[in-house]
Protein backbone atom coordinates (compact mmCIF):
# COMPACT_ATOMS: atom_id res chain seq x y z
CA UNK A 1 0.00 0.00 0.00
CA UNK A 2 1.35 3.32 -1.18
CA UNK A 3 2.39 5.53 1.87
CA UNK A 4 0.56 9.57 2.27
CA UNK A 5 1.87 11.78 -0.06
CA UNK A 6 4.52 14.31 2.50
CA UNK A 7 3.60 17.99 2.38
CA UNK A 8 6.61 19.09 1.08
CA UNK A 9 6.57 16.27 -1.88
CA UNK A 10 2.67 17.68 -2.73
CA UNK A 11 4.92 21.13 -3.04
CA UNK A 12 7.04 19.79 -5.60
CA UNK A 13 5.03 17.83 -7.50
CA UNK A 14 2.43 20.83 -7.49
CA UNK A 15 5.26 22.92 -8.69
CA UNK A 16 6.20 20.93 -11.59
CA UNK A 17 2.86 20.73 -12.82
CA UNK A 18 2.09 24.11 -13.45
CA UNK A 19 5.55 24.87 -14.49
CA UNK A 20 5.32 22.14 -17.25
CA UNK A 21 1.75 23.01 -17.99
CA UNK A 22 0.60 26.34 -16.52
CA UNK A 23 -2.36 24.44 -14.17
CA UNK A 24 -2.26 25.18 -10.87
CA UNK A 25 -3.37 22.33 -8.12
CA UNK A 26 -5.37 23.51 -5.18
CA UNK A 27 -4.02 21.95 -2.30
CA UNK A 28 -7.93 19.79 -1.94
CA UNK A 29 -6.61 18.20 -4.71
CA UNK A 30 -3.75 16.43 -3.02
CA UNK A 31 -5.65 13.38 -2.99
CA UNK A 32 -6.36 13.44 -6.85
CA UNK A 33 -3.04 13.90 -7.54
CA UNK A 34 -1.67 11.44 -4.99
CA UNK A 35 -4.37 8.67 -6.54
CA UNK A 36 -3.23 9.59 -9.99
CA UNK A 37 0.66 9.06 -9.21
CA UNK A 38 -0.06 5.76 -6.85
CA UNK A 39 -1.86 4.51 -10.15
CA UNK A 40 1.28 5.11 -12.28
CA UNK A 41 3.57 4.15 -9.83
CA UNK A 42 2.19 0.80 -8.90
CA UNK A 43 1.61 -0.18 -12.80
CA UNK A 44 6.17 0.55 -12.81
CA UNK A 45 6.63 -1.21 -9.58
CA UNK A 46 7.61 1.69 -8.24
CA UNK A 47 6.79 2.80 -3.99
CA UNK A 48 8.50 6.22 -3.30
CA UNK A 49 7.43 9.63 -4.63
CA UNK A 50 10.59 10.74 -4.73
CA UNK A 51 12.13 8.09 -6.85
CA UNK A 52 9.48 8.17 -9.23
CA UNK A 53 10.31 12.42 -9.15
CA UNK A 54 13.35 12.00 -10.73
CA UNK A 55 12.44 9.49 -13.09
CA UNK A 56 10.11 11.63 -14.23
CA UNK A 57 12.71 14.92 -14.44
CA UNK A 58 15.15 13.14 -15.92
CA UNK A 59 16.64 12.22 -19.33
CA UNK A 60 14.70 11.34 -22.56
CA UNK A 61 13.20 8.31 -20.34
CA UNK A 62 11.74 11.14 -18.14
CA UNK A 63 10.41 13.22 -21.31
CA UNK A 64 8.67 10.06 -22.40
CA UNK A 65 7.20 8.64 -18.52
CA UNK A 66 6.28 12.84 -18.55
CA UNK A 67 3.76 12.70 -21.08
CA UNK A 68 2.23 9.31 -19.88
CA UNK A 69 1.43 10.71 -16.79
CA UNK A 70 0.42 14.14 -17.91
CA UNK A 71 -2.32 12.66 -20.05
CA UNK A 72 -3.56 11.27 -16.57
CA UNK A 73 -3.15 14.74 -14.69
CA UNK A 74 -5.02 17.24 -17.16
CA UNK A 75 -7.66 14.83 -18.52
CA UNK A 76 -10.85 16.62 -18.14
CA UNK A 77 -14.76 15.74 -18.13
CA UNK A 78 -16.70 16.83 -21.17
CA UNK A 79 -20.34 16.19 -22.63
CA UNK A 80 -22.12 17.17 -25.82
CA UNK A 81 -23.55 20.52 -25.66
CA UNK A 82 -22.20 20.96 -22.28
CA UNK A 83 -23.48 24.97 -21.42
CA UNK A 84 -26.90 24.54 -23.37
CA UNK A 85 -27.04 28.67 -23.22
CA UNK A 86 -23.80 29.09 -24.41
CA UNK A 87 -23.91 26.76 -27.31
CA UNK A 88 -27.44 28.45 -28.40
CA UNK A 89 -25.71 31.81 -28.45
CA UNK A 90 -23.24 30.19 -31.01
CA UNK A 91 -25.81 28.79 -32.86
CA UNK A 92 -27.34 32.45 -33.21
CA UNK A 93 -24.16 34.41 -34.15
CA UNK A 94 -23.48 31.82 -37.13
CA UNK A 95 -26.97 32.26 -38.46
CA UNK A 96 -26.38 36.24 -37.93
CA UNK A 97 -22.58 35.69 -39.51
CA UNK A 98 -23.77 33.96 -42.67
CA UNK A 99 -26.53 36.49 -43.48
CA UNK A 100 -24.00 39.19 -43.86
CA UNK A 101 -21.00 37.22 -45.03
CA UNK A 102 -19.29 37.33 -48.32
CA UNK A 103 -19.95 34.18 -50.28
CA UNK A 104 -16.11 32.70 -50.36
CA UNK A 105 -15.73 33.40 -46.92
CA UNK A 106 -14.57 30.27 -44.49
CA UNK A 107 -15.68 29.91 -40.44
CA UNK A 108 -12.91 28.50 -38.47
CA UNK A 109 -13.86 27.69 -35.08
CA UNK A 110 -11.36 26.76 -32.42
CA UNK A 111 -12.12 24.26 -29.49
CA UNK A 112 -9.48 25.13 -26.66
CA UNK A 113 -9.21 22.14 -23.82
CA UNK A 114 -11.74 19.91 -26.00
CA UNK A 115 -10.54 16.30 -23.91
CA UNK A 116 -12.51 13.39 -26.10
CA UNK A 117 -14.44 15.66 -28.88
CA UNK A 118 -17.91 16.30 -27.40
CA UNK A 119 -17.74 20.09 -27.99
CA UNK A 120 -15.82 19.84 -31.07
CA UNK A 121 -18.09 17.72 -32.66
CA UNK A 122 -21.27 20.04 -30.47
CA UNK A 123 -19.54 23.20 -32.73
CA UNK A 124 -19.41 21.12 -35.72
CA UNK A 125 -23.14 20.18 -35.34
CA UNK A 126 -24.07 23.63 -35.36
CA UNK A 127 -21.85 24.81 -37.86
CA UNK A 128 -22.78 22.55 -40.31
CA UNK A 129 -26.83 23.06 -39.63
CA UNK A 130 -26.43 26.75 -39.51
CA UNK A 131 -24.04 27.33 -42.52
CA UNK A 132 -24.66 24.09 -45.12
CA UNK A 133 -27.24 25.29 -46.28
CA UNK A 134 -25.73 28.58 -47.43
CA UNK A 135 -23.04 26.78 -48.91
CA UNK A 136 -20.21 28.32 -46.61
CA UNK A 137 -17.04 26.37 -45.97
CA UNK A 138 -16.12 25.44 -42.02
CA UNK A 139 -13.72 23.92 -39.83
CA UNK A 140 -13.70 23.17 -35.80
CA UNK A 141 -10.00 22.66 -34.70
CA UNK A 142 -9.72 20.96 -31.51
CA UNK A 143 -6.82 21.38 -29.30
CA UNK A 144 -5.77 19.47 -25.76
CA UNK A 145 -2.50 18.83 -24.06
CA UNK A 146 -2.99 15.15 -23.55
CA UNK A 147 -2.71 12.85 -26.55
CA UNK A 148 -4.78 10.06 -25.18
CA UNK A 149 -7.81 12.06 -25.29
CA UNK A 150 -7.11 13.10 -28.56
CA UNK A 151 -6.72 9.92 -29.90
CA UNK A 152 -10.27 9.00 -29.38
CA UNK A 153 -11.55 12.07 -30.53
CA UNK A 154 -10.38 11.98 -33.62
CA UNK A 155 -12.29 8.41 -33.58
CA UNK A 156 -15.32 10.68 -32.69
CA UNK A 157 -16.98 7.05 -31.36
CA UNK A 158 -18.95 7.44 -28.27
CA UNK A 159 -21.07 4.89 -25.98
CA UNK A 160 -24.69 5.64 -25.71
CA UNK A 161 -24.74 6.70 -22.56
CA UNK A 162 -22.36 10.06 -23.92
CA UNK A 163 -25.48 11.06 -26.37
CA UNK A 164 -27.52 11.79 -23.48
CA UNK A 165 -27.24 15.43 -23.52
CA UNK A 166 -27.28 15.56 -27.49
CA UNK A 167 -30.36 16.62 -29.24
CA UNK A 168 -32.34 13.65 -30.56
CA UNK A 169 -32.39 15.56 -34.12
CA UNK A 170 -28.78 15.89 -33.97
CA UNK A 171 -28.13 12.49 -32.93
CA UNK A 172 -30.14 11.41 -35.88
CA UNK A 173 -28.41 13.60 -38.23
CA UNK A 174 -24.51 13.83 -37.34
CA UNK A 175 -24.54 9.46 -35.51
CA UNK A 176 -23.87 6.21 -36.47
CA UNK A 177 -24.71 3.32 -34.53
CA UNK A 178 -21.72 0.78 -34.27
CA UNK A 179 -23.13 -1.95 -32.77
CA UNK A 180 -22.43 -2.81 -28.74
CA UNK A 181 -24.60 0.46 -27.45
CA UNK A 182 -21.87 2.75 -29.55
CA UNK A 183 -22.06 5.22 -32.01
CA UNK A 184 -19.87 7.27 -34.16
CA UNK A 185 -19.86 10.59 -35.35
CA UNK A 186 -20.69 11.17 -39.37
CA UNK A 187 -17.24 10.95 -41.69
CA UNK A 188 -18.98 14.11 -43.33
CA UNK A 189 -18.71 15.76 -40.33
CA UNK A 190 -15.52 14.33 -38.61
CA UNK A 191 -13.75 15.15 -41.92
CA UNK A 192 -14.50 18.67 -40.76
CA UNK A 193 -12.48 18.90 -37.92
CA UNK A 194 -9.49 18.27 -36.97
CA UNK A 195 -7.40 17.95 -33.68
CA UNK A 196 -3.86 18.80 -32.43
CA UNK A 197 -1.67 18.72 -28.86
CA UNK A 198 -1.31 22.14 -27.65
CA UNK A 199 0.31 23.77 -24.36
CA UNK A 200 -1.64 26.54 -22.97
CA UNK A 201 1.74 27.84 -21.97
CA UNK A 202 2.55 28.23 -25.97
CA UNK A 203 0.21 29.26 -28.01
CA UNK A 204 2.73 30.79 -29.90
CA UNK A 205 3.43 27.35 -31.36
CA UNK A 206 -0.23 27.47 -32.15
CA UNK A 207 -0.31 29.69 -35.87
CA UNK A 208 -3.68 30.12 -36.09
CA UNK A 209 -5.70 33.36 -36.35
CA UNK A 210 -8.50 35.24 -38.35
CA UNK A 211 -11.01 32.78 -36.27
CA UNK A 212 -14.74 32.71 -36.56
CA UNK A 213 -15.19 31.22 -32.75
CA UNK A 214 -12.89 30.72 -29.96
CA UNK A 215 -14.65 27.66 -27.47
CA UNK A 216 -12.41 27.50 -24.53
CA UNK A 217 -14.61 26.74 -20.87
CA UNK A 218 -13.77 24.42 -18.11
CA UNK A 219 -10.19 25.73 -18.43
CA UNK A 220 -8.73 28.77 -17.40
CA UNK A 221 -10.28 27.99 -13.58
CA UNK A 222 -7.09 25.55 -13.72
CA UNK A 223 -4.47 28.63 -14.30
CA UNK A 224 -3.45 31.56 -11.75
CA UNK A 225 -5.12 34.75 -12.72
CA UNK A 226 -2.69 36.48 -13.96
CA UNK A 227 -1.87 33.54 -16.52
CA UNK A 228 -5.29 33.59 -17.50
CA UNK A 229 -5.08 36.94 -18.43
CA UNK A 230 -2.34 36.19 -20.90
CA UNK A 231 -4.27 33.70 -22.02
CA UNK A 232 -7.30 35.49 -23.21
CA UNK A 233 -4.91 38.55 -24.74
CA UNK A 234 -2.93 35.69 -26.83
CA UNK A 235 -7.10 34.34 -27.96
CA UNK A 236 -8.07 37.69 -28.61
CA UNK A 237 -5.76 38.24 -30.96
CA UNK A 238 -6.52 35.70 -33.17
CA UNK A 239 -10.17 36.90 -33.54
CA UNK A 240 -11.39 37.99 -36.77
CA UNK A 241 -14.15 41.10 -37.07
CA UNK A 242 -17.00 39.53 -36.25
CA UNK A 243 -15.74 36.98 -34.01
CA UNK A 244 -16.89 36.06 -30.55
CA UNK A 245 -14.24 34.52 -27.33
CA UNK A 246 -16.64 32.11 -25.26
CA UNK A 247 -15.37 31.45 -21.82
CA UNK A 248 -16.73 29.97 -18.61
CA UNK A 249 -18.92 31.91 -16.38
CA UNK A 250 -16.87 33.39 -13.45
CA UNK A 251 -13.44 31.77 -14.74
CA UNK A 252 -12.41 35.42 -15.37
CA UNK A 253 -14.77 38.26 -14.03
CA UNK A 254 -12.36 41.36 -14.22
CA UNK A 255 -10.79 40.83 -17.42
CA UNK A 256 -10.64 43.26 -20.15
CA UNK A 257 -9.05 43.73 -23.68
CA UNK A 258 -9.82 47.26 -26.07
CA UNK A 259 -11.03 45.15 -29.47
CA UNK A 260 -13.88 43.40 -27.23
CA UNK A 261 -17.04 43.85 -25.98
CA UNK A 262 -18.73 41.98 -23.46
CA UNK A 263 -22.26 40.12 -24.27
CA UNK A 264 -24.92 41.89 -21.69
CA UNK A 265 -25.87 38.35 -20.63
CA UNK A 266 -25.32 37.36 -17.05
CA UNK A 267 -25.92 33.68 -18.06
CA UNK A 268 -22.93 33.97 -20.55
CA UNK A 269 -19.22 35.18 -20.66
CA UNK A 270 -18.98 35.77 -24.25
CA UNK A 271 -16.94 38.74 -25.98
CA UNK A 272 -17.17 39.88 -29.34
CA UNK A 273 -14.69 41.90 -31.84
CA UNK A 274 -17.16 44.34 -32.95
CA UNK A 275 -16.47 45.25 -36.98
CA UNK A 276 -15.37 48.48 -37.19
CA UNK A 277 -15.65 49.57 -40.41
CA UNK A 278 -17.17 48.25 -43.84
CA UNK A 279 -13.90 47.04 -44.93
CA UNK A 280 -13.47 44.48 -42.08
CA UNK A 281 -16.71 43.29 -42.59
CA UNK A 282 -16.00 42.40 -46.81
CA UNK A 283 -13.14 40.65 -45.53
CA UNK A 284 -14.88 38.11 -43.48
Amino acid sequence: MMSDMAEEQFLRWQNLLEERTGMCLAPQRKSFLQTSLGIRMRELGCDDYEDYYQRVTTGTGGAIEWAILSDRLTVQETRFFRDPDAMMFVKSHLLEMAKTASGSHSFDIWSMGCSSGEEVYSLAMLADECLSPFGFKYSVTGTDLSTVVLRKARQGKYPIRKLETLPVSYRQRYCMAIGNNEYQVTPELRDRTCFSQVNALKLDAFPVEALSIIYCQNLLIYFRRWRRREILNALADRLAPGGILVTGLGEMVDWQHPDLVQIDNNKLSIYVRPIRNKWEGARR
